[in-house]
């Protein structure tokens, strides 16, 4: 997400891209009359969370990690709601899915995983996000569209494929900032504020304008002037005053402030500067965006 972060969840323009890494999903049905589900959560291939239900009454049966069971249940009887096809017999279902990124890093294992489902039980993303997890649902139009994306949630959820491929690209970066932020706890806060029609407007106008930007220097000062009135408006200071106050470039935040990646641009030594305040994940645009 590049724009328009929580003012998406009122109707405001985002402009967002696919990352190269992303969430895998395999499934077995078994026709045995048990009615049980058999989940396995794979980060990296390495198994994360394993739950067994019975879908029937809708139980966990066990599971290493209750939450996040609970969870996957809750999300798993929303599908079976929606569906016309799954959980409505006595089969007895194998689900597995795969991370391929470090859970911490916020590029999209829950909206991934919903788009999964949706496709796997015939189903719609968005309606599946929305009674599961909420938010704009910005995340389910890139996973669909596996491509740059403008995405309005209002009135109605309207998305289309774009082309962002700046000029300037190989100059931007991607640092992680070594831990992940729960985007529902910033939407929460974002929604507890009044906020006016006019200043969802201003951040459709600055996604428009960073969309057909092809100047770095212009793009930088509409990525700060962006990051600042996000920061006036929830009343929270911008992550380049926390962490990077001395940095000779923009620091935009990505998604939830507070946590995941935020974007900058090269400068000399940038590594070394980076790496020695303790952020030691950066990837180039070509090594982590996928448009």
């Amino acid at each position: 997400m590049l724009t328009s972060e929580y003012f998406a969840v009122d109707g405001a323009l985002v402009l967002a891209v696919p990352t190269k890494l992303g969430q895998e999903f395999f499934f077995e049905e078994e026709k045995n009359g048990k009615s049980i589900i058999f989940w396995e959560a794979y980060h990296q291939n390495k198994l994360w969370l394993k739950v067994v239900i019975d879908y029937k009454n809708w139980q966990i049966l066990e599971t290493n990690i209750t939450s996040s069971a609970e969870f996957i249940l809750k999300t798993l009887k929303n599908v079976q709601s929606l569906s016309e096809i799954k959980f409505k017999n006595t089969d007895t279902y194998h689900l597995k899915t795969n991370l391929q990124f470090p859970a911490d890093y916020g590029l999209g294992s829950s909206s991934t995983l919903m788009n999964n489902l949706a496709d796997w039980s015939g189903i719609d993303p968005f309606h599946l996000n929305t009674i599961s997890l909420g938010g704009s649902g910005y995340d389910i139009a890139v996973a669909k569209a596996k491509s740059a994306v403008l995405f309005q949630n209002k009135p109605q959820i309207h998305f289309e494929k774009v082309t962002f491929d700046p000029k300037f690209k190989n100059e931007l970066i991607f640092i992680h900032l070594n831990q992940k932020q729960d985007s529902r706890e910033g939407i929460n806060l974002y929604k507890s504020k009044v906020k006016s029609q006019k200043l969802i407007d201003e951040f459709s106008d600055l996604t428009r304008n960073i969309l057909l930007c092809d100047e770095l220097d212009k793009f930088s000062s509409l990525m700060t002037s962006h990051e600042q009135r996000i920061s006036d408006f929830i009343e929270i200071p911008t992550v380049k005053s926390i962490f990077f106050a001395d940095c000779a470039k923009f620091v935009k935040s990505l998604g939830a402030w507070g946590g995941d990646f935020v974007m900058s641009a090269k400068f000399e030594g940038f590594e070394d500067y980076f790496w020695g305040k303790g952020f030691t994940t950066i990837f180039g645009w070509d090594d982590l965006i996928d448009c």
